[in-house]
Protein backbone atom coordinates (compact mmCIF):
# COMPACT_ATOMS: atom_id res chain seq x y z
CA UNK A 1 0.00 0.00 0.00
CA UNK A 2 1.35 3.53 -0.84
CA UNK A 3 1.25 6.23 1.41
CA UNK A 4 -0.95 8.93 0.68
CA UNK A 5 0.60 12.28 -1.02
CA UNK A 6 0.24 14.59 2.09
CA UNK A 7 -0.70 13.35 5.67
CA UNK A 8 -0.46 15.59 8.46
CA UNK A 9 0.94 15.09 11.44
CA UNK A 10 -2.33 14.00 13.29
CA UNK A 11 -3.91 12.00 10.37
CA UNK A 12 -0.05 10.26 10.33
CA UNK A 13 -0.17 8.96 13.83
CA UNK A 14 -4.20 7.78 13.18
CA UNK A 15 -3.03 6.02 9.29
CA UNK A 16 -2.86 2.12 9.80
CA UNK A 17 -1.18 0.13 7.57
CA UNK A 18 -0.63 -3.51 8.34
CA UNK A 19 -3.13 -2.88 11.51
CA UNK A 20 -2.70 -1.49 15.23
CA UNK A 21 0.86 -2.17 15.78
CA UNK A 22 2.37 -0.12 12.76
CA UNK A 23 0.36 2.94 13.72
CA UNK A 24 2.11 2.15 16.91
CA UNK A 25 5.28 2.14 15.30
CA UNK A 26 4.80 5.09 14.13
CA UNK A 27 3.81 7.05 16.89
CA UNK A 28 7.08 5.97 18.69
CA UNK A 29 8.89 7.10 16.03
CA UNK A 30 7.66 10.70 16.39
CA UNK A 31 7.66 10.39 19.77
CA UNK A 32 11.98 9.68 19.64
CA UNK A 33 12.27 12.48 16.73
CA UNK A 34 10.39 15.12 19.34
CA UNK A 35 12.76 13.92 22.09
CA UNK A 36 15.90 14.16 19.91
CA UNK A 37 14.74 17.07 19.08
CA UNK A 38 14.29 18.68 22.54
CA UNK A 39 17.46 17.24 23.65
CA UNK A 40 19.44 19.25 20.91
CA UNK A 41 17.47 22.45 22.35
CA UNK A 42 18.37 21.61 25.88
CA UNK A 43 21.86 21.05 25.17
CA UNK A 44 22.03 24.43 22.91
CA UNK A 45 20.66 26.45 25.78
CA UNK A 46 23.25 24.64 27.84
CA UNK A 47 25.78 25.94 25.81
CA UNK A 48 24.14 29.14 25.89
CA UNK A 49 23.72 29.48 29.32
CA UNK A 50 27.68 28.45 30.10
CA UNK A 51 28.92 30.89 27.49
CA UNK A 52 26.45 33.84 28.95
CA UNK A 53 28.92 34.54 31.81
CA UNK A 54 32.24 33.27 30.44
CA UNK A 55 33.55 36.31 28.22
CA UNK A 56 34.61 38.41 31.17
CA UNK A 57 36.26 35.33 32.47
CA UNK A 58 38.23 34.62 29.43
CA UNK A 59 41.99 35.82 27.50
CA UNK A 60 43.69 35.75 25.10
CA UNK A 61 47.90 35.98 25.81
CA UNK A 62 50.05 36.73 23.33
CA UNK A 63 53.56 36.51 23.30
CA UNK A 64 55.29 39.66 21.14
CA UNK A 65 59.28 40.18 19.89
CA UNK A 66 59.75 42.67 22.66
CA UNK A 67 61.53 45.67 20.25
CA UNK A 68 59.22 45.16 17.41
CA UNK A 69 56.31 44.82 19.44
CA UNK A 70 54.46 42.60 17.11
CA UNK A 71 52.96 39.08 18.34
CA UNK A 72 55.04 36.15 17.52
CA UNK A 73 52.54 33.31 18.88
CA UNK A 74 49.25 33.31 20.62
CA UNK A 75 46.66 31.41 23.14
CA UNK A 76 44.00 31.20 25.48
CA UNK A 77 44.03 31.51 28.92
CA UNK A 78 41.28 31.93 31.40
CA UNK A 79 40.98 33.94 35.36
CA UNK A 80 41.54 31.98 38.42
CA UNK A 81 41.50 34.23 40.74
CA UNK A 82 39.82 37.97 41.73
CA UNK A 83 43.21 39.72 42.06
CA UNK A 84 44.35 38.97 38.17
CA UNK A 85 45.92 34.97 38.62
CA UNK A 86 45.05 33.34 35.00
CA UNK A 87 46.14 30.14 33.90
CA UNK A 88 47.55 28.82 30.19
CA UNK A 89 49.50 26.28 28.84
CA UNK A 90 53.11 26.74 28.84
CA UNK A 91 53.66 26.13 25.38
CA UNK A 92 52.05 29.46 24.90
CA UNK A 93 54.47 31.21 26.98
CA UNK A 94 57.26 29.17 26.28
CA UNK A 95 59.37 31.96 24.43
CA UNK A 96 58.86 34.33 27.03
CA UNK A 97 59.47 31.75 29.94
CA UNK A 98 63.40 30.78 28.43
CA UNK A 99 64.40 34.05 26.58
CA UNK A 100 62.73 36.92 28.54
CA UNK A 101 65.12 39.41 27.00
CA UNK A 102 63.84 38.71 23.57
CA UNK A 103 59.40 37.87 24.66
CA UNK A 104 57.19 39.75 26.46
CA UNK A 105 53.31 39.32 27.09
CA UNK A 106 50.58 40.60 26.60
CA UNK A 107 46.43 39.42 26.83
CA UNK A 108 43.72 40.98 24.94
CA UNK A 109 40.18 40.39 27.07
CA UNK A 110 36.81 39.58 25.21
CA UNK A 111 35.78 42.85 27.19
CA UNK A 112 38.28 44.93 24.71
CA UNK A 113 40.53 45.05 27.63
CA UNK A 114 44.40 44.84 27.17
CA UNK A 115 47.69 45.15 29.36
CA UNK A 116 50.92 42.90 29.94
CA UNK A 117 51.16 39.59 31.39
CA UNK A 118 53.39 38.69 34.19
CA UNK A 119 54.95 34.86 34.07
CA UNK A 120 54.76 33.68 37.64
CA UNK A 121 55.33 29.82 37.75
CA UNK A 122 55.19 27.34 35.28
CA UNK A 123 54.45 22.98 34.94
CA UNK A 124 56.46 22.03 32.13
CA UNK A 125 55.76 18.11 32.17
CA UNK A 126 51.90 19.00 32.46
CA UNK A 127 51.89 22.01 29.89
CA UNK A 128 50.75 24.72 32.47
CA UNK A 129 51.63 28.34 33.08
CA UNK A 130 50.64 30.59 35.88
CA UNK A 131 50.27 33.95 34.93
CA UNK A 132 49.17 37.27 36.74
CA UNK A 133 47.36 40.08 34.72
CA UNK A 134 46.03 43.90 35.88
CA UNK A 135 42.28 42.80 36.00
CA UNK A 136 40.92 43.67 39.93
CA UNK A 137 37.39 42.22 40.92
CA UNK A 138 37.25 40.38 37.75
CA UNK A 139 35.10 37.66 38.05
CA UNK A 140 37.02 34.33 37.61
CA UNK A 141 36.33 30.74 37.07
CA UNK A 142 36.19 27.60 40.14
CA UNK A 143 37.52 24.21 39.55
CA UNK A 144 35.13 21.65 39.55
CA UNK A 145 35.55 19.58 43.08
CA UNK A 146 34.24 16.12 41.25
CA UNK A 147 37.61 16.71 38.61
CA UNK A 148 39.79 17.58 41.27
CA UNK A 149 38.78 14.48 43.11
CA UNK A 150 38.78 12.29 39.93
CA UNK A 151 34.97 11.47 40.19
CA UNK A 152 33.49 12.88 36.84
CA UNK A 153 31.52 10.21 34.91
CA UNK A 154 32.29 9.42 31.34
CA UNK A 155 30.12 10.69 28.65
CA UNK A 156 29.07 14.29 30.24
CA UNK A 157 28.88 17.05 28.37
CA UNK A 158 31.18 19.82 28.60
CA UNK A 159 32.18 22.62 26.90
CA UNK A 160 35.69 23.95 25.58
CA UNK A 161 36.61 27.91 25.35
CA UNK A 162 39.39 29.86 23.71
CA UNK A 163 39.91 32.15 20.97
CA UNK A 164 40.68 29.91 17.96
CA UNK A 165 42.61 31.12 14.73
CA UNK A 166 42.25 34.68 15.99
CA UNK A 167 39.04 34.31 14.98
CA UNK A 168 37.02 35.65 18.65
CA UNK A 169 36.25 33.64 21.53
CA UNK A 170 34.26 30.52 20.95
CA UNK A 171 32.25 27.66 22.59
CA UNK A 172 33.01 23.98 21.30
CA UNK A 173 30.83 21.35 22.77
CA UNK A 174 31.98 17.83 23.30
CA UNK A 175 32.14 14.36 25.29
CA UNK A 176 34.62 13.90 28.71
CA UNK A 177 35.78 10.54 28.10
CA UNK A 178 38.06 10.15 31.07
CA UNK A 179 42.08 10.05 31.17
CA UNK A 180 44.02 8.45 27.99
CA UNK A 181 44.80 4.65 28.21
CA UNK A 182 49.00 4.20 27.33
CA UNK A 183 49.84 7.83 28.31
CA UNK A 184 52.18 8.29 31.10
CA UNK A 185 51.59 11.97 31.26
CA UNK A 186 47.49 12.13 32.56
CA UNK A 187 45.31 13.72 29.89
CA UNK A 188 41.57 14.02 29.47
CA UNK A 189 40.26 12.50 26.11
CA UNK A 190 37.77 15.34 24.69
CA UNK A 191 35.73 14.21 21.71
CA UNK A 192 35.48 18.28 20.75
CA UNK A 193 37.13 20.10 17.95
CA UNK A 194 40.12 22.12 19.14
CA UNK A 195 41.78 24.43 17.23
CA UNK A 196 45.18 26.49 17.42
CA UNK A 197 44.90 29.65 19.67
CA UNK A 198 42.64 27.44 21.97
CA UNK A 199 45.53 26.52 23.91
CA UNK A 200 45.39 27.15 27.62
CA UNK A 201 41.57 27.80 27.95
CA UNK A 202 38.93 26.32 29.65
CA UNK A 203 36.72 23.39 29.53
CA UNK A 204 34.07 23.83 32.04
CA UNK A 205 30.80 21.56 32.94
CA UNK A 206 27.05 22.66 32.46
CA UNK A 207 27.60 24.69 36.10
CA UNK A 208 30.58 26.51 34.27
CA UNK A 209 33.08 24.84 36.72
CA UNK A 210 36.84 24.03 35.01
CA UNK A 211 37.46 20.24 34.46
CA UNK A 212 40.51 20.36 32.47
CA UNK A 213 42.34 23.00 30.17
CA UNK A 214 43.04 22.87 26.42
CA UNK A 215 46.11 21.69 25.43
CA UNK A 216 46.59 19.72 22.15
CA UNK A 217 44.46 17.44 19.39
CA UNK A 218 45.27 14.99 17.71
CA UNK A 219 46.52 15.15 14.63
CA UNK A 220 45.43 12.87 11.54
CA UNK A 221 42.01 12.35 13.80
CA UNK A 222 38.57 13.71 13.90
CA UNK A 223 37.26 15.79 17.30
CA UNK A 224 40.44 13.63 18.89
CA UNK A 225 41.58 16.75 21.49
CA UNK A 226 43.21 16.27 24.87
CA UNK A 227 42.73 18.15 28.37
CA UNK A 228 44.81 18.81 31.03
CA UNK A 229 43.19 18.10 34.38
CA UNK A 230 42.07 20.21 36.68
CA UNK A 231 43.55 19.20 38.98
CA UNK A 232 47.53 20.12 37.99
CA UNK A 233 46.16 23.59 37.28
CA UNK A 234 44.45 24.15 40.73
CA UNK A 235 47.66 22.80 42.95
CA UNK A 236 49.87 25.58 40.29
CA UNK A 237 47.92 28.15 41.94
CA UNK A 238 48.36 26.94 45.33
CA UNK A 239 51.96 27.81 44.69
CA UNK A 240 51.92 31.43 44.72
CA UNK A 241 50.95 34.12 47.17
CA UNK A 242 49.61 37.64 46.29
CA UNK A 243 53.28 38.92 46.86
CA UNK A 244 55.04 36.11 44.42
CA UNK A 245 57.63 37.90 42.00
CA UNK A 246 58.60 35.86 38.77
CA UNK A 247 62.00 33.34 39.43
CA UNK A 248 64.18 32.56 37.17
CA UNK A 249 62.21 30.59 35.46
CA UNK A 250 64.66 29.13 32.38
CA UNK A 251 66.61 27.52 35.40
CA UNK A 252 63.20 26.35 37.06
CA UNK A 253 62.51 24.76 33.62
CA UNK A 254 65.80 23.09 33.49
CA UNK A 255 65.29 22.04 36.99
CA UNK A 256 61.75 20.58 36.48
CA UNK A 257 62.89 18.35 33.50
CA UNK A 258 65.51 16.74 35.38
CA UNK A 259 63.41 15.56 37.86
CA UNK A 260 60.53 14.46 35.31
CA UNK A 261 63.13 12.21 33.78
CA UNK A 262 64.76 11.12 36.92
CA UNK A 263 60.79 9.53 37.68
CA UNK A 264 60.18 8.51 34.19
CA UNK A 265 62.77 6.13 34.11
CA UNK A 266 62.14 5.11 37.46
CA UNK A 267 58.69 3.60 36.34
CA UNK A 268 60.58 2.57 33.39
CA UNK A 269 63.17 0.48 35.91
CA UNK A 270 60.18 -0.95 37.60
CA UNK A 271 57.97 -1.74 35.06
CA UNK A 272 60.93 -3.91 33.82
CA UNK A 273 60.96 -5.56 30.26
CA UNK A 274 59.58 -9.37 29.05
CA UNK A 275 61.28 -11.31 26.55
CA UNK A 276 59.51 -11.75 22.97
CA UNK A 277 60.49 -14.11 19.93
CA UNK A 278 62.24 -12.96 17.20
CA UNK A 279 62.62 -16.02 14.47
CA UNK A 280 65.31 -17.52 16.70
CA UNK A 281 66.30 -15.11 18.93
CA UNK A 282 64.59 -13.71 22.43
CA UNK A 283 64.64 -9.58 23.02
CA UNK A 284 63.47 -7.27 25.46
CA UNK A 285 60.12 -5.38 25.47
CA UNK A 286 59.25 -3.46 28.12
CA UNK A 287 55.91 -3.87 30.23
CA UNK A 288 55.41 -0.65 30.68
CA UNK A 289 51.27 0.06 29.89
CA UNK A 290 52.01 3.30 28.21
CA UNK A 291 54.42 2.25 25.14
CA UNK A 292 52.53 1.66 22.13
CA UNK A 293 53.74 -1.20 19.60
CA UNK A 294 53.18 -1.91 15.84
CA UNK A 295 54.96 -4.22 13.42
CA UNK A 296 56.45 -3.94 9.92
CA UNK A 297 57.84 -5.87 7.03
CA UNK A 298 59.27 -5.16 4.03
CA UNK A 299 57.72 -8.09 2.64
CA UNK A 300 55.25 -6.68 -0.16
CA UNK A 301 58.23 -3.58 -1.21
CA UNK A 302 58.80 -2.95 -4.66
CA UNK A 303 61.30 -3.80 -6.06
CA UNK A 304 61.78 -7.01 -4.76
CA UNK A 305 64.19 -6.66 -1.46
CA UNK A 306 67.25 -8.39 -1.08
CA UNK A 307 67.08 -8.91 2.66
CA UNK A 308 63.57 -9.74 4.53
CA UNK A 309 63.09 -7.18 7.28
CA UNK A 310 60.76 -7.67 10.00
CA UNK A 311 60.42 -5.35 12.48
CA UNK A 312 58.53 -4.54 16.18
CA UNK A 313 58.43 -0.74 17.46
CA UNK A 314 57.40 0.08 20.88
CA UNK A 315 57.07 4.16 21.60
CA UNK A 316 56.23 5.71 24.61
CA UNK A 317 53.43 8.30 24.65
CA UNK A 318 56.08 10.54 27.45
CA UNK A 319 57.00 13.29 24.82
CA UNK A 320 57.32 17.05 26.63
CA UNK A 321 56.45 20.58 25.32
CA UNK A 322 60.15 22.41 25.88
CA UNK A 323 60.37 24.80 22.97
CA UNK A 324 58.38 25.40 19.63
CA UNK A 325 61.91 23.67 18.04
CA UNK A 326 62.03 20.87 21.22
CA UNK A 327 60.55 18.18 22.57
CA UNK A 328 61.94 15.76 24.29
CA UNK A 329 60.88 12.63 26.37
CA UNK A 330 60.20 9.68 23.93
CA UNK A 331 61.76 6.66 24.40
CA UNK A 332 62.06 3.85 21.47
CA UNK A 333 62.76 0.22 21.75
CA UNK A 334 63.16 -1.39 17.93
CA UNK A 335 64.08 -5.32 17.16
CA UNK A 336 64.19 -6.08 13.34
CA UNK A 337 65.37 -9.51 12.26
CA UNK A 338 66.61 -9.55 8.75
CA UNK A 339 67.49 -12.32 6.60
CA UNK A 340 69.19 -12.60 3.64
CA UNK A 341 67.29 -13.54 0.19
CA UNK A 342 69.72 -13.00 -2.38
CA UNK A 343 72.53 -11.35 -0.36
CA UNK A 344 76.49 -13.37 0.44
CA UNK A 345 77.93 -12.87 3.70
CA UNK A 346 80.02 -9.89 2.76
CA UNK A 347 76.81 -8.33 1.23
CA UNK A 348 74.53 -9.29 4.61
CA UNK A 349 77.17 -7.77 6.52
CA UNK A 350 77.31 -4.12 4.95
CA UNK A 351 73.29 -4.03 4.31
CA UNK A 352 73.37 -4.29 8.71
CA UNK A 353 75.83 -1.53 8.78
CA UNK A 354 73.30 0.28 7.22
CA UNK A 355 70.17 -0.47 8.80
CA UNK A 356 71.94 -0.02 12.33
CA UNK A 357 73.12 4.08 12.11
CA UNK A 358 72.43 6.13 15.08
CA UNK A 359 69.71 8.13 14.85
CA UNK A 360 70.23 10.95 17.03
CA UNK A 361 68.91 14.64 15.81
CA UNK A 362 71.85 16.72 16.89
CA UNK A 363 72.52 18.65 13.74
CA UNK A 364 71.37 21.15 11.44
CA UNK A 365 68.46 23.35 13.44
CA UNK A 366 68.94 21.44 16.29
CA UNK A 367 72.82 22.36 17.21
CA UNK A 368 71.33 25.28 19.58
CA UNK A 369 70.07 22.62 21.91
CA UNK A 370 72.64 20.07 21.66
CA UNK A 371 76.29 19.36 21.44
CA UNK A 372 77.66 17.07 19.02
CA UNK A 373 76.98 13.34 19.28
CA UNK A 374 79.35 10.76 20.46
CA UNK A 375 79.92 7.36 19.48
CA UNK A 376 81.53 4.17 20.65
CA UNK A 377 81.69 0.82 18.69
CA UNK A 378 82.54 -2.56 20.63
CA UNK A 379 81.79 -6.10 20.11
CA UNK A 380 80.98 -7.76 23.41
CA UNK A 381 81.71 -11.59 23.29
CA UNK A 382 79.50 -14.13 25.58
CA UNK A 383 81.30 -16.89 24.61
CA UNK A 384 80.97 -17.64 28.46
CA UNK A 385 77.10 -17.28 28.44
CA UNK A 386 75.84 -19.38 25.58
CA UNK A 387 72.08 -18.10 25.66
CA UNK A 388 73.68 -14.46 24.45
CA UNK A 389 74.77 -14.16 21.33
CA UNK A 390 77.92 -12.03 20.53
CA UNK A 391 76.79 -8.49 19.86
CA UNK A 392 78.40 -5.44 17.70
CA UNK A 393 77.23 -2.76 20.19
CA UNK A 394 77.46 0.91 18.96
CA UNK A 395 76.70 3.42 21.70
CA UNK A 396 75.65 7.52 20.67
CA UNK A 397 75.17 10.52 23.26
CA UNK A 398 74.59 13.84 23.06
CA UNK A 399 74.71 16.24 25.80
CA UNK A 400 71.68 19.05 26.05
CA UNK A 401 73.36 22.79 26.11
CA UNK A 402 70.87 24.22 28.13
CA UNK A 403 69.71 21.97 30.38
CA UNK A 404 72.56 20.15 32.51
CA UNK A 405 72.75 16.38 33.24
CA UNK A 406 70.26 15.39 30.18
CA UNK A 407 71.11 13.48 27.37
CA UNK A 408 69.91 11.82 24.52
CA UNK A 409 71.08 8.29 23.72
CA UNK A 410 71.11 5.67 21.42
CA UNK A 411 72.37 1.88 21.91
CA UNK A 412 72.26 -0.41 19.12
CA UNK A 413 73.11 -4.22 19.29
CA UNK A 414 73.58 -6.73 16.45
CA UNK A 415 73.50 -10.22 16.69
CA UNK A 416 77.28 -12.01 15.29
CA UNK A 417 76.22 -15.73 15.96
CA UNK A 418 74.55 -16.27 11.90
CA UNK A 419 76.65 -15.13 8.86
CA UNK A 420 73.15 -14.73 6.59
CA UNK A 421 70.24 -13.83 9.26
CA UNK A 422 70.62 -11.51 12.82
CA UNK A 423 68.88 -9.52 15.17
CA UNK A 424 69.26 -5.56 14.65
CA UNK A 425 67.41 -4.10 18.67
CA UNK A 426 67.62 -0.60 19.12
CA UNK A 427 66.86 1.57 22.30
CA UNK A 428 66.64 5.52 22.20
CA UNK A 429 66.16 7.62 25.15
CA UNK A 430 65.68 10.89 25.10
CA UNK A 431 66.81 13.70 27.97
CA UNK A 432 68.17 10.65 30.15
CA UNK A 433 70.11 10.83 32.62
CA UNK A 434 73.93 9.17 31.75
CA UNK A 435 73.54 6.88 34.49
CA UNK A 436 70.69 6.08 33.68
CA UNK A 437 71.31 5.25 30.46
CA UNK A 438 74.25 3.17 31.16
CA UNK A 439 72.02 1.14 33.90
CA UNK A 440 68.97 0.39 31.34
CA UNK A 441 71.58 -0.26 28.12
CA UNK A 442 73.20 -2.82 30.43
CA UNK A 443 69.40 -4.35 31.18
CA UNK A 444 68.70 -4.34 27.53
CA UNK A 445 71.50 -5.79 26.40
CA UNK A 446 71.60 -8.48 28.93
CA UNK A 447 68.11 -9.69 27.41
CA UNK A 448 68.78 -10.10 24.47
CA UNK A 449 69.61 -14.05 23.90
CA UNK A 450 69.34 -17.16 22.06
CA UNK A 451 65.70 -18.41 22.15
CA UNK A 452 64.93 -22.29 23.48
Amino acid sequence: MKWPGRVGVGELLQFRVGGFFRAVAVSLVFAAITSGAAQAAQEASGAERVYSTAPPRLLQIRTLVGDAGRQASIGSGFLVSADGLAITNYHVVSQAALEPNIYRLEYNAADGSRGDVTLLRVDVPNDLALVRVDKKDAPFFAFDRAAIEGRLPKGERIYSMGNPLDLGFTIIEGTYNGLTDHSYTDRIHFSGALNPGMSGGPAVTADGNVIGVNVATRRGGQLVSFLVPARFAAALVAQVGTADKPTDLRGDVGKQLVGWRSELFKSLSVAGFRASNFGRYRAPETQALWFNCWASTNADATPKPRASVNSTECGSDTSVFVASDLNIGAININHSLVKTIDLNSFQFSTYLTQLSQPRLSGGGPFKKWYTPQRCHEDFVNTSLQPEHPPLRVVWCAQAYRTFEGLYDVSLIAVTQDQPLEALVSRLSMQAVGYDDAMALGKRFLEAVQVGK
